[in-house]
């Protein structure tokens, strides 16, 4: 086993997720604490039609309170307009001051019939292809607004009451670009962010998303239980991102394990840890103590069959304290992951290069250009 695209520095990102917790303190309280163990970047799940806080704005109050943490909101892409979703990602890059990423998320089909009912933004349900698709067609348009921006188009002209210096700026027609039934006419208004691009991540568990994921992720999640399984997919999406033109080099490949840390130094138990993770209803699970976790993670990291873990604590507070002075703390010791920050952008946590401003386009051009490489 093992890629032949070889194996590189291990990568960490965990889940900050609260159940029916309003409350964006606990959140900040979540996110020092992983970015204490020097973890690449926290998630914070999408409450699109659910009660609940935006993801968004959430990890913007974050940004302030933490210096170098990633921080990846999950965007529901299927009900928001495209220059909503571009505004509130590079608006979260600037707060955060280049460490916004955002989770590309679809609903589930008994998801998408249950909010059709009530829902704004949609004339009609859609098939997992069709929302995948739709999924990309937004990455794509808000990818080519916000890279036409050249760097250094942010301004400071206080006493002309200027702040965007508009020669450096998009251009984009009347008729802008619609996409799914969106309309994408106005030009963006918020400018290039700090690390060109913010990270994009989709969950390509799903045969559905693989192509999205190929073409526009630069991180995918694997919810797998097997390292086997993982390398082969890990291999088939970088073998895609290179047809579409990519350098495979670029995508990383995250295995998204829920982690059930109440075992304490207990040896994991059977089916979960030391056998592998267990799979469940809401996906893989391991159950254990810090150090047979990271024995695991360890083991797949060195087999090849992915360049991190993306780890979902089932209680936050216990298992993320656990999971940074336990688990992270072992495998900085064996020198298998880092122990500080060497950058301070998302990007540079995760080793991928800072893409390069394109040539503006018009509306016409992103419409026909639209599902195209990134």
């Amino acid at each position: 086993m093992g890629s032949s695209y070889g194996r590189g520095r291990l990568h960490l990102a965990a889940a900050i997720d609260q159940r029916a917790v309003c409350d964006a303190r606990v959140c900040v309280e979540l996110a020092r604490l992983a970015e204490r163990g020097a973890l690449d970047f926290v998630t914070l799940g999408d409450s699109f039609g659910r009660p609940g806080l935006d993801a968004s704005a959430v990890l913007a109050r974050v940004a302030p309170e933490t210096g170098r943490i990633g921080l990846v909101p999950a965007v529901t892409t299927t009900r928001t307009e495209p220059s909503h979703v571009r505004a509130a990602v590079a608006t979260l890059d600037w707060v955060s001051r280049g460490r916004a990423g955002w989770w590309i998320e679809v609903p589930g089909p008994e998801e998408e019939e249950e909010e059709e009912a009530w829902l704004p933004g949609r004339r009609h349900a859609a098939s997992g292809d069709e929302l995948w698709w739709e999924a990309g067609e937004v990455a794509d348009v808000a990818t080519r607004s916000r890279d036409g921006w050249e760097d250094g188009t942010g301004i400071r002209a206080v006493g002309a009451g200027r702040f965007i210096d508009r020669e450096k700026g998009p251009h984009v027609d009347r008729e802008g670009v619609e996409v799914a039934g969106f309309s994408g006419r106005e030009p963006p208004i918020v400018p290039r962010s700090p690390q060109g691009r913010p990270v994009r991540v989709v969950d390509a568990t799903e045969g559905e998303s693989s192509g999205t994921t190929a073409r526009y992720a630069d991180v995918a999640l694997l919810r797998v239980t097997d390292p086997v399984h993982a390398d082969a997919v890990r291999t088939e999406l970088r073998d895609a991102a290179a047809g579409f033109g990519r350098d495979p080099d670029e995508l990383r490949v995250l295995v998204s394990l829920k982690v059930d840390l109440g075992g304490g130094e207990h040896a994991a138990e059977p089916g979960h840890g030391g056998g592998g993770p267990r799979q469940t209803a809401e996906g893989p699970l391991y159950r254990g103590g810090p150090v047979d976790l990271a024995e695991l993670i360890t083991a797949w990291h060195r087999a090849g069959a992915a360049d991190g873990f993306h780890l979902v604590p089932v209680e936050p507070r216990r298992d993320l304290e656990r999971l940074v002075n336990g688990t992270v703390a072992l495998l900085q010791h064996r020198g298998l992951f880092r122990t500080f920050y060497p950058g301070s952008t998302l990007r540079e946590h995760l080793g991928l290069a800072r893409p390069a401003a394109r040539p503006a386009v018009t509306g016409r051009e992103a419409g026909r250009a639209a599902g195209g490489a990134s």
